[in-house]
């Protein structure tokens, strides 16, 4: 059988997209695979977490993302600090592996606007009607920093500290 000069052409094509469609296919599943988390928090948010009988040690592998601590009653409150994956493993007393977790801290996804002034970051949220300074990860180092020493300084003012004279 003799192929056309059209069949031969829609022949090559198919072989030639064939493999690339494969290769696009199997980096989408390996991509989803790879980015999803057993336990997804929303960074400064907590989350509850059911834990297995017999838990005795909790442990983060990077404490700058997130932070656990261990609740009466078998719970765990499981709380977003910065963005990006990091692991959970419970162990009992003998040092046994309970529960193993992938935990992925995220930034919020409603409510937020961020401001670009050049290359200096600010974010926003609350918008509804007036936006509300919300310092985040990334936020450029001036209204970062502000931010954390006006908080630091609310709160010493709201456990009874005085302010510190000019």
């Amino acid at each position: 059988m003799a192929l056309t000069s059209s069949k031969r052409s829609v022949f090559r094509f198919t072989l030639i997209q064939l493999p690339v469609s494969a290769l696009r296919l199997s980096l989408m599943i390996a991509a989803t695979l790879l980015s999803a988390a057993d336990v997804t928090v929303i960074m400064d948010q907590a989350r509850l977490i059911r834990l297995p009988d017999r838990v005795a040690t909790i442990v983060i592998g990077n404490p700058m993302i997130a932070d656990a601590s261990l609740q009466p009653g078998g719970m765990m409150v499981l709380t977003g600090k910065g963005y990006g994956m990091t692991n959970l493993v419970v162990l009992d007393r003998a040092g046994n592996v309970l529960m193993e977790k992938s935990v992925e801290v995220k930034g919020p996804r409603t409510n937020v606007v961020v401001m670009y002034r050049g290359i200096d970051r600010e974010t926003y949220t609350s918008c509804a009607p007036i936006c509300q300074r919300q310092i985040m990860i990334g936020d450029s180092s001036v209204y970062f920093d502000t931010g954390v020493l006006q908080a630091g300084g609310r709160n010493s003012l709201a456990q009874g500290a005085l302010p510190a004279a000019k």
